[in-house]
């Protein structure tokens, strides 16, 4: 694809919210591939068909364009995860509907999920990236009260170790984003319903 100029830019068709958001998926993708630091402005530019300047127009580092990637992932995650907290459900049908969610947020932010995955660790000691860490003590908060409450319910197995649990669930749903592709032989949904039939199979509390 022939880089465009500046010029070329500006007498574009296309709006600059939907440019804005396209180019922070063409980042993502770079991010997601290349690792944050490996990735220059020039990297994502070129990915973009562009000049690195006119990147600039946009953006004002690849650190501000990280922040609305990882930005915009969490906040979608939390508008959806906060539906499911706070609809009363029971802790079986709360536990499935923070799966499905989960597996839904992989389907539509892949690269997003996998930058998270990979960055938010280092990331999350930079004060621009303090959002990171809180969004993990109040995930943690979440599943861990999904969990206790169940037990407590006597839904889920008296002796389950629910810190353990909730490592389980939270690796073994989140790794799904290495090797998931959008547009594949299963669903979201499908994919939360096969696993959460396995899960809640060791999980649940059965009659004797």
């Amino acid at each position: 694809m022939p880089k465009s100029s500046d010029s070329d830019h500006k007498k574009s068709t296309v709006s600059p919210p939907e440019r804005r958001e396209e180019l922070l998926a063409i980042a993502a993708r770079v991010f997601a591939a290349q690792g944050y630091n490996a990735t220059t402005v020039r990297k994502i530019a070129d990915a973009a068909g562009m000049l690195a300047g006119s990147l600039y127009y946009h953006f004002d580092s690849k650190e501000s364009m990280l922040d609305e990637i990882l930005s915009g992932f969490l906040d979608e995650l939390w508008a959806r995860y906060d539906a499911v907290l706070g609809a009363g459900l029971g802790p079986r049908e709360t536990l499935e509907a923070l799966v499905t969610e989960s597996f839904r947020e992989i389907d539509r932010h892949l690269d997003a999920v996998a930058i998270y995955q990979k960055e938010s660790k280092h990331l999350g000691t930079r004060p621009h990236f303090a959002y990171l860490v809180e969004s993990q003590q109040k995930f943690e908060k979440a599943w861990l009260g999904t969990l206790e409450r169940g037990v407590a319910a006597k839904v889920f197995r008296p002796d389950l170790d629910v810190r353990l649990t909730y490592r389980f669930v939270r690796d073994t749903v989140w790794v799904a984003a290495s090797w998931y592709r959008p547009g594949g032989r299963h669903s979201p949904e499908e994919i939360a319903r096969q696993y959460l039939s396995m899960v809640l199979e060791g999980i649940a509390l059965h009659d004797s």
